[in-house]
């Protein structure tokens, strides 16, 4: 299992990258691709006292960097020695199974598509991140941010695509997916959501997934359903909304609640535990990153603000998704929709 990592993508590299990699190396025996500057990579580990690279570690130079002020659509043409390109080179060319990088989010997803490639018969890629529910499960948004304009055809598209990612990695056995909406009446939504709310309501009738209908933003953190489908716009909001809420809350519990008195600090002694675990839960960092659904071969976009334990996490997502990878069963699923669509045709 090789992972090839950006060194020089996010707001903390190469400095968080460099150590995330080689902590992600000790704790899950990863090999691991650096690719980026090797000279600033090296200056990284000799400031921090790191002498050699872990067994199956590697540095892989790369000249260039993919600025996040970049033109997405120019970097693969005008960057191509940067160390997203080259990293996202290396994994079309099999020489890693899944690339990680905290850099720009739209030339990662251009470059993903052109040079990766998506699975065959998908339209768009998407973001798919997975949040805890009140449930006690985990929920899959998609599309979270790849993709501001969405037509019906892109959410059936999500729909599949999130099904199959539950049932893969969450071990759910027929995941329900509902449709993102102000309301949970079939009537409700734009024209986009009326529409796809008909081609997902077909999807689940000829039993390609388990479409429950709509589902409005208030029911996804109470798992409601385990797959939210919604374009890039309404999901970036949602997930935004449900993050900040999770800060909000956590900090009104710490300053207005258990620093009022020492009767209530003493209360937070004894359920400290707890409560720092439901804020890990909620922690970026400790999940890693968020992976393009429906490239041929895992990408995971970690976030811009990444420090060294959300790389080191996010080399451990990109492990288990490779191999847990979903592509011959989604292609097989869009190959069946399309073989039913001509049948009733």
């Amino acid at each position: 299992m090789k992972i090839i990592l950006d060194a020089m993508g996010g707001d903390h590299a190469p400095q968080a990258p460099v150590l995330g990699a080689i902590q992600a190396a000790k704790d899950f025996g990863a090999q691991i691709t650096l690719v980026g500057k090797g000279s600033e990579i090296l200056e990284v580990m000799r400031a921090n006292g790191i002498e050699n690279l872990p067994e199956g570690m590697e540095i892989a130079n790369a000249d260039e960097v993919v600025d996040m002020h970049d033109d997405p659509a120019n970097v693969i043409r005008k960057k191509k020695n940067s160390s997203m390109v080259i990293g996202l080179k290396m994994l079309s060319e099999d020489q890693g199974d899944a690339f990680v990088s905290a850099g720009s989010t739209g030339a990662l997803l251009s470059g993903a598509t052109l040079i990766v490639k998506r699975v065959k018969g998908i339209r768009r890629a998407a973001m798919g991140p997975v949040l805890p529910n009140k449930a006690g499960g985990k929920t899959v948004i998609l599309d979270c941010g790849a993709n501001a304009e969405c037509t019906p055809e892109f959410l059936l598209q999500f729909g599949l695509v999130g099904s199959l990612y539950a049932k893969k990695y969450l071990g759910v056995e027929q995941p329900k997916v509902g449709l993102l909406n102000i309301g949970t009446e079939d009537s409700k939504g734009t024209p986009l959501q009326k529409e796809a709310y008909a081609l997902l309501t077909e999807a689940n009738e000829k039993g390609l997934i388990r479409f429950v209908g709509n589902v409005e933003a208030r029911d996804v953190p109470l798992g409601a359903v385990d797959v939210v489908v919604c374009d890039g716009f309404s999901g970036n909001v949602l997930l935004k909304s449900i993050e900040g809420t999770a800060m909000f809350m956590g900090s009104l519990m710490k300053h207005k609640i258990f620093k009022r008195n020492i009767f209530t600090a003493l209360g937070y002694l004894l359920c400290k535990k707890g409560v720092n675990e439901v804020v890990k839960m909620m922690d970026y960092r400790e999940i890693g990153g968020t992976q393009f659904l429906g490239i041929k071969k895992p990408v995971i976009k970690a976030h811009g603000s990444s420090d060294a334990l959300a790389f080191r996490n996010a080399v451990k997502q990109a492990m288990d998704a490779a191999k847990g990878d979903i592509s011959a069963e989604l292609e097989q699923s869009l190959r069946l929709l399309g073989d039913k669509e001509t049948e009733n045709d």
